[in-house]
């Protein structure tokens, strides 16, 4: 039997008893789905990957039927049954058993679009509480799901390593297609070093139970907040990508949130799940989980792009879509397991601020901004703009003495809480640099100041742009460029390791990189 045919006769609403009104055709590359009205059928396409079988009808039914059997844990009211497409006398399709069987399709209820959490959260109709109802049921899943004998044996680290080892293997060939060489090698060393580092941790997640059956796939689209919670479309073509370290459903889950843009509520997410399952050993391993979660996400979505009814526009989103998930788990290998504090330090104009941002995106730091502390100190908007003459009212002397004390403070705040820092300012005197790095020592963390630059007709363009924008917390201007220059103390006093510097007019994704790897290494010996 053709899949084509099938999937043609499928298409139709009379091929379906119950008659509904239009059918809705998707598919991924490892299923068609079918929504006909008040119900959905998915179908397995009969493809092989490393990581599945589904060549033979009879591998197909199996899987069905594990689909079923497991996804009832989470969703016992939306998974109906499995049911047989076969092919009557006549020779046409039909959804009944027949003497030749050429298909099966696991049913299930359709659930409402508008509720599944991705749309929850687009509209803002999800928050905190949600996410500790969801932490709930997804800690009481894992409290009860199964574990010990082989199931143990997929929390070993020689079989965390394998899955790691099988993902790099498989994505060799999308290294410049969806995922830059830099990112690639620096994620696969992260992984093999972070294995080596904490043997011992997970060896006593197994020794305390948390490895279970989970669920495997744990993201946006496969939850439901309705009148109950509906958790549905769990790996069932998988073992070893299912059976494993209960954070790597808190991870998935998270991840997809954070890759969504709304990580204060994975946060939130966090918190509970930690006080529901008394998993205080949790975050250590958080970061690392969610780093592969995104990797997989990329490599999944990067198989699309070799299957021949990939239309122009789908290979170009599809591509786009897979280079976000393995720039997010770049992201995540980039983190920072302890505290550091870094200053930029440049003229205005100079990119400071925006490779601030860049680096607390990868190190997951706290950014605290001179111009927006200045601000707050005199009840300002950050985007009021105040065109003070160089050195005067609120950028008087005095006044920066008030807000460099101030943002000393804020980031001794966050580093003692266990968080890095980035404070983006000038960091124009001897002085306040040598307090920067003085406040490091006091804390006992590295220090490193970010000195960039670039050519005056670069700043000039970039100042002039952003006095037409309304969205900066700066004030900085051309014609008070060149006085700063000039009341610009030369950096002499920062040791040289410690002393990064930075052309932001050219290749800055590849400088930022050797910060990265430099900064993360070093950090790691603290």
């Amino acid at each position: 039997m053709t899949h084509p045919a099938l999937i043609d006769a499928m298409k139709n609403p009379d091929f379906y008893p119950h008659h509904p009104a239009e059918v809705e055709f998707i598919q991924t590359h490892i299923s068609y789905v079918f929504i006909a009205g008040d119900f959905v059928y998915k179908i397995k396409k009969p493809v092989k990957f490393d990581f599945l079988d589904f060549t033979s009808l009879a591998k197909r039914k199996f899987y069905c039927l594990e689909e079923l059997r497991l996804n009832r844990r989470l969703a016992p009211d939306t998974y109906l049954d499995v049911v047989p497409i076969s092919r009557n006398p006549q020779g046409d399709l039909t959804l009944e058993s027949g003497s030749e069987i050429i298909e099966y399709a696991v049913r299930m209820k359709k659930l409402p679009a508008d509720k599944m959490l991705k749309m929850l959260l687009a509209r803002k109709n999800a928050d905190e509480k949600t996410m500790d109802a969801l932490a709930e049921k997804i800690a009481l899943f894992h409290r009860q799901a199964q574990t010990g004998g082989h199931i143990d044996e997929m929390g070993s680290i020689e079989n965390i390593r394998r899955n790691h080892d099988e993902n790099f293997s498989e994505t060799a060939d999308y290294i410049h297609v969806t995922l830059p060489e830099h990112q690639y090698l620096f994620i696969k060393g992260y992984a093999e070093q972070f294995l080596i580092d904490n043997k011992r941790l997970f060896e006593k997640r197994i020794s305390d139970h948390r490895i279970r059956d989970c669920h495997g796939d744990l993201h946006l689209d496969h939850i439901c907040i309705n009148d109950e919670i509906a958790i549905f479309d769990c790996i069932e073509f998988n073992e070893h990508f299912r059976c494993g370290d209960v954070a790597e459903d808190v991870a998935f889950l998270t991840m997809d949130i954070d890759f969504n843009g709304y990580a204060e509520l994975g946060e939130a997410f966090v918190k509970s799940y930690i006080r529901y399952s008394g998993d205080a050993d949790l975050p250590a391993v958080l970061n690392f989980y969610r780093c592969y979660s995104a990797y997989v996400r990329g490599k999944v979505t990067s198989i699309r792009l070799a299957q021949e009814d990939i239309t122009e526009n789908e290979y170009r989103d599809t591509r786009q879509t897979a280079e976000k998930y393995f720039d997010l788990a770049y992201s995540y290998a980039a983190r920072l397991e302890k505290p550091v504090l870094i200053a930029t330090a440049g003229l205005m104009g100079s990119g400071k601020s925006y490779q601030a941002r860049q680096l607390a995106m990868r190190f997951g730091a706290e950014i605290i901004r001179t111009d927006v502390v200045r601000k707050e100190i005199f009840a300002l908007q950050p985007t009021d703009r105040r065109y003070e003459d160089f050195g005067r009212g609120i950028y008087a002397d005095d006044v920066s003495r008030l807000v460099y004390q101030k943002i000393f403070e804020l980031a001794g705040q966050k580093i003692r809480q266990g968080k890095p820092v980035i404070i983006d300012a000038s960091f124009k005197k001897k002085e306040e640099r040598q307090k920067a790095m003085h406040l490091a020592e006091r804390l006992g963390v590295r220090f490193y100041l970010l000195e960039c630059f670039c050519p005056d007709d670069v700043t000039r363009r970039r100042l002039e742009k952003r006095l037409l924008k309304n969205d900066n917390a700066s004030d900085g201007r051309w014609d008070l460029f060149q006085k700063q220059k000039n009341d610009f103390d030369a950096i002499q006093e920062i040791p040289e390791n410690c002393h990064l510097k930075m052309d932001t007019s050219v290749h800055q994704e590849m400088a930022r990189h050797e910060m990265i790897v430099k900064i993360k290494k070093e950090n790691s010996r603290m």
